[in-house]
């Protein structure tokens, strides 16, 4: 006698009906590739923030949190010892840092530090729901963001920013990086605005135009030459993908311009509008035009890749997103450089984004058997490629690498400085590294590193004029003593190869870098400062 067991189920519609049903919801809850590769970007770089010294332009944007955390109504300059009345450093960004640094109790410049791991993350996801818009391919965000940080120059370069990997190592924490971010989450947002249908709720519409606008105004006064490409990539948007138009899509975008403008122009702290005509860094910002390859030409590559999509009959043909905002982004790099408004030149930050994005699309959407990806998809891999050799330094030590790749420059840390000095005490020093560092710790410097529109020319002139008048070994004490009280200095900090005679007392000398500190004596400094 056989034993039989039950009758084997059989699944009929509703059995079939629930499984597909649990294997959508298991695939709906399974992490997405985007999510483990951005995850795994975010946390390699949060990693080598934290331990990446102050370095670069850290400094001022450190000492003006500091300053918003000491008094923020009316917050000092952040590197002399003057009002900081109109000055452009104090935007919504830095402001937020400093009355979260208040409220925590933390100093500006560790707050300042631990906002580069959020950047990261506002950037990574910006990045994402902007290569969404472009395309649906799961694989699309993945190509984005390694083209956007890989495919930049032949050799690893730094500039706040831009977003490649060596730049984000010691510009994450910047206001820069975030305005990158939150410009592809504005994108991404007007791309949403333009493709949904209009409702029968129409002020709940125009409410949605507002906030857009107001984001925009914020990003307008955070970083103001991001903005001006923002807005570029936002018109570029409508004008690709807005297929019809009524009155009240007109006065949507109407709204959208008002509110930006009206969150700028409410700002307290500066006008945003006075930048405009602004030259005082144009000179500082000529090399971005002087070395495109090591600069830039690694997204070349991409550049087929936008030609087929400017292409008619392509996906969205001449009026593509990418197209038009590439159009554009070269026409102000190229008035930047005819009229010597090099400043202008800082667009490149977000004019490789077309190129970098049109290639990590068609490689996402394009079959395999196309020609076209044939050609793309080993030029891309050759580029990126190239750009990891070039940026990778920037993220594994030395010892980790079988050959030197090449990475960034250590810069020296001053916390020795600080320990014999007190906060709001000026140095004199005309030492590149220690006046961008030493602001980070609440030092003042006689001159600042970088020009402040809330500072006079005149008043900045006199400074610098002071400043190597007091370093020239040919200047008479009486007018070294003068230039010292003049502006408060109580500290001198001379270079290996800087031999003044000085009245006061050698305090510490630094063994890396050759640098002593000289504490000055009363008659020869420590005045009120100002000018």
């Amino acid at each position: 006698m056989t034993a039989t067991g039950p009758p084997a189920r059989t699944a009929g519609p509703a059995g079939s009906a629930a499984g597909l049903g649990r294997a959508a919801a298991a695939r709906a809850r399974r992490p997405g590739p985007y999510l483990l590769v951005g995850a795994a970007y975010w946390l390699v770089l949060s990693v080598v923030l934290r331990h990446t010294p102050p370095a670069s332009d850290f400094g001022q944007h450190a000492a003006a949190v500091e300053q918003v955390r000491e008094d923020w109504r009316h917050p000092a300059n952040p590197l002399l010892a003057a009002p900081g009345t109109g000055s452009p450093y104090y935007s919504p960004y830095i402001v937020g840092l400093g009355l979260l640094a208040k409220a925590s109790g933390v100093a500006g410049w560790v707050a300042l530090r631990w906002c580069g791991a959020l950047n990261v993350a506002v950037l990574v996801a910006g990045v994402g729901a902007y290569a969404r818009t472009l395309s649906a391919r799961a694989l699309a965000p993945v190509y984005a963001l390694a083209a956007f940080s890989l495919l930049w120059g032949v050799r690893g370069t730094e500039w706040s920013g831009f977003c490649g990997v060596w730049s984000l190592t010691r510009g994450a924490s910047y206001p820069s990086a975030f305005a990158v971010g939150l410009t592809f989450l504005l994108w991404a947002w007007t791309d949403r605005l333009v493709t949904t249908p209009a409702g029968p709720r129409a002020a709940r519409r125009w409410g949605a135009h507002a906030a857009l606008g107001a984001a925009g105004g914020v990003l307008l006064l955070i970083h103001p030459i991001t903005a001006l490409a923002a807005a570029v990539g936002a018109l570029a948007t409508v004008a690709a993908r807005q297929r019809t138009w009524s009155w009240h899509i007109g006065a949507g975008w109407a709204v959208t311009a008002a509110a930006a403008a009206g969150a700028a122009a409410a700002w307290p702290y500066f006008d945003v509008w006075t930048l405009a005509g602004d030259a005082t860094l144009d000179a500082v910002h000529r090399t971005l035009y002087q070395q495109p390859l090591r600069w830039y030409g690694l997204a070349a590559v991409g550049l087929p890749a936008l030609v087929w999509r400017a292409r008619a009959g392509g996906r969205w043909g001449a009026r593509d997103p990418l197209v038009l905002m590439f159009a554009a982004d070269c026409a102000i790099a190229g008035y930047g450089w005819l009229s010597g408004h090099y400043t202008y030149g800082r667009v490149f930050a977000l004019l490789l984004v077309p190129p970098q994005f049109a290639l990590a699309v068609e490689l996402a959407e394009l079959p395999r058997w196309t020609r076209l990806r044939r050609v793309l998809a080993p030029l891309a891999a050759a580029a990126l490629c190239c750009g990891l050799a070039a940026q990778i330094g920037a993220v594994v030590p030395r010892r980790l690498l079988p050959v030197d790749l090449g990475h960034p420059v250590r810069w020296h840390d001053y916390r020795w400085v600080v320990a014999r000095t007190h906060q709001g005490d000026v140095v004199l020093t005309d030492s590149y590294q220690a006046s961008h560092v030493l602001p980070a710790y609440g030092i003042r410097l006689v001159a600042p590193t970088w020009p402040d529109p809330s500072t006079p020319p005149a008043e900045r002139d006199r400074r610098f004029g002071d400043l190597f008048a007091y370093l020239d070994s040919a200047t008479p004490d009486p007018v070294r003593r003068d230039i010292a009280h003049r502006w408060g200095a109580r500290w001198l900090l001379l270079g290996q190869d800087e031999h003044i005679p000085y009245q006061g007392t050698l305090v510490a000398w630094d063994v890396p870098s050759h640098e002593r500190l000289i504490r000055l004596d009363a008659a020869d400094g420590g005045g009120s400062g100002g000018g």
